[in-house]
């Protein structure tokens, strides 16, 4: 009948669990690898940072391109919307003309109708300054200075 006591070590060999295997070391403590010499550790932090900054231009390249992309198309129909505006805006100034023309006569009604575009116009103008003011205090490089103009 097999004893229930575990089997003790021999005394020449070592006390532990040196020798107990899983499965995963049946001949003991696996041995450490040697260590990685540090001009190999240098090479390799250079390699990847090489690679981190060529992948980083290529995608600030890649947006670049992308906003080209977006401003061309964004300038083309820009343009066919102002010219459909432009067209627009005439057809409103001769339409007023001939309705106000028979009221106050062709040369007041041409009149009522220029001064009434030329306020719009101002204010238009007024308006886009504002704008331009905002923009030029967003690229400022000291925000600062802001009441000082460039």
């Amino acid at each position: 009948m097999p004893s229930a006591k575990p089997e003790t070590p021999a005394p020449s060999e070592p006390a532990g669990y040196d020798r107990v295997s899983h499965g995963y070391a049946p001949d003991g403590r696996p041995v450490d690898p040697p260590p990685v010499p540090l001009e190999k550790i240098i090479a390799d932090v250079v390699d990847n940072v090489s690679a981190t900054a060529k992948a980083e231009l290529a995608l600030l390249e890649a947006r670049g391109e992308l906003a080209l992309h977006g401003a061309t198309w964004t300038a083309g129909w820009g343009t066919i919307a102002a010219c459909a505006l432009g067209v627009a805006m005439l057809a409103l100034a001769f339409g007023a003309i001939l309705v106000l023309a028979p009221h106050v006569g062709p040369l007041l009604a041409t009149l009522i109708v220029v001064a009434v575009l030329l306020l719009v116009a101002a204010f238009a103008g007024w308006r886009a300054r504002a704008s331009y003011a905002d923009i030029r205090t967003a690229l400022r490089r000291n925000l600062a200075d802001e009441g000082i103009g460039d």
